[in-house]
């Protein structure tokens, strides 16, 4: 199954393709642009999902859920934000179908059963949520207001690629309201920290913590803080965002609060998300020509048993020691799966949990009862070894952490291997070609500059570090004053 793959080398791109589809992520549907996900990329996305819930809770923050609809007149109440959105928005106009009498059997648009205001698909729910906020606020005592929305959002978009761009996608949105500018940006940063959090220990990614340029930052914000991740191809991709939308989106929506002296004042906002396009991300950090390469925190489950027999006698024997093993690691809180199914050989069964990344596969065969051991193997090294019955639970145990400590480690040597001090644009064209990868260059700060050396070179300014230093230089492009380096990279 997994020599199917193209190789990375060949073709990254119909190699990621391909992994999606027969790894069993997810499937086009009959949806121009939108996705299947099936069961067993959905188990991952659950455990995202999961996770990411418990770090928002510990936070202080509640779930609620706001309506797929939007009508316009709110949708453009906040002008940079629907300008920001209008073209990728998908618009419901009418309420009914009817039979069309002229296509017997076919449906039609009634004409008659036009909305009177039309209503935008949620492309991001900031507009609904402020509206729903002004009967919800009337005093600091109703501050902070912590609400996130597990959903699904629509941009219409016309070049999809599963999971990394779809038109519709699942995600989830914070979306926060307080009584100071000061506590509005703290949030906006520590969420931004809860994300990379999350990505670092669960997805085994390193990413960098940064804020975006005027031309990147979400439409309607005042900042966005971001984490950007390296690809193994060289492109950096956004794995997360936090806005702090200043007072524009309570302005918007004359969303105001009497504070402790009994003024009335613009409440401060920010919001937050992650999505489904986090999947795209753990598969091409650490995925390989075999297939899905999947760190033990978010696999669906984190061993399979493969029982090795010629008959009933042995199966009944085998089982029996997979059981054990079974209980003892669920008591340590191992997820393990024991493939039983008498439809496939046992070949078979190794070349598809190597395809889907389970990290560690045991097998289990009438010579290793007899002496008493199990063979482990190792997804992400694809190496073996033989351990005695005894020390089973304790050796995966060991092993699984071994693993996800591993991933984050080669992720982070390839990212740091791929990450280029340039000083002037011939290196930095050189690098964007040869190299790839992100490519800290001294910038001018103004939009002009940005937008040229994307057009030249299709290379973004991907953030501003959080924790780069300032230094003296000069542009890499214009060549005029620069108080600090950025990181470029061409980018999903």
């Amino acid at each position: 199954m997994s020599k199917k793959l193209t190789s990375r080398a060949e073709d990254y791109s119909k190699w990621y393709n391909e992994l999606v589809v027969k790894a069993d992520l997810a499937e086009n549907s009959a949806v121009r642009g939108c996705m299947v996900i099936k069961p067993y990329g959905y188990a991952i996305w659950e455990k995202m999902q999961a996770e990411l819930d418990r770090m928002f809770k510990e936070t202080g923050h509640q779930n609620a859920y706001f309506p797929l609809f939007v009508p316009k007149s709110l949708f453009e109440a906040e002008e940079k934000n629907a300008e920001g959105f209008a073209k990728e928005c998908a618009v419901v106009t009418h309420y009914r179908l009817q039979n069309d009498p002229d296509k017997k059997g076919k449906l039609r648009v009634d004409p008659e059963a036009k909305l009177e205001e039309e209503l935008v698909v949620r492309p991001t729910s900031e507009a609904i949520i402020w509206n729903t906020y002004r009967g919800w606020i009337q005093s600091y005592r109703d501050l902070p207001l912590l609400i996130n929305q597990w959903a699904n959002v629509v941009r219409w978009e016309m070049r999809t690629r599963l999971f990394l761009r779809t038109a519709e996608f699942l995600w989830q949105e914070g979306h926060t309201a307080h009584a100071t500018k000061q506590e509005a940006l703290d949030e906006a940063k520590l969420m931004n920290n809860v994300y990379a959090t999350f990505v670092e220990k669960f997805m085994a990614i390193p990413v960098i913590q940064g804020l975006k340029t005027e031309s990147e930052r979400f439409a309607g914000a005042d900042e966005t803080y971001c984490i950007e991740a390296l690809m193994q191809d060289g492109k950096a991709l956004q794995a997360g965002t936090s806005h702090f939308l200043g007072q524009n989106f309570a302005k918007a929506f004359d969303v105001k609060f009497a504070n402790k002296e009994g003024k009335q004042d613009y409440v401060w906002a920010t919001s937050w998300g992650v999505s489904t396009r986090l999947m795209g991300a753990l598969i091409m950090t650490h995925s390989d020509d075999q297939g899905l390469v999947l760190p033990p925190n978010l696999a669906p489950y984190q061993v399979v048993i493969v029982p090795i027999y010629k008959n009933d006698e042995q199966f009944e024997a085998i089982s029996k020691v997979a059981e054990d093993i079974i209980g003892d690691l669920r008591d340590r809180n191992i997820s393990v799966k024991f493939d039983k199914r008498d439809t496939l050989r046992p070949g078979a069964k190794f070349a598809q949990h190597e395809l889907q990344g389970v990290p560690l596969r045991i097998a289990i065969g009438p010579k290793d009862l007899e002496n008493e051991t199990v063979e482990v193997a190792r997804r992400d090294t694809l190496s073996k070894q033989t351990v005695i019955l005894d020390r089973v639970s304790v050796v995966v145990e060991d092993l699984l952490e071994e693993i996800q400590t591993s991933l984050f480690k080669k992720a982070l040597d390839f990212r740091s291997e791929h990450t280029t001090e340039v000083n002037t644009f011939d290196e930095f064209k050189t690098v964007l070609e040869t190299k790839t990868g992100f490519i800290s260059a001294h910038w001018d700060g103004t939009n002009e500059t940005e937008d040229k050396i994307k057009e030249l070179t299709k290379a973004t300014i991907r953030c501003i570090p959080l924790e780069g230093k300032e230094e003296d230089g000069v542009c890499v492009y214009s060549g005029k004053p620069s108080k600090r380096r950025v990181l470029f990279a061409k980018a999903y």
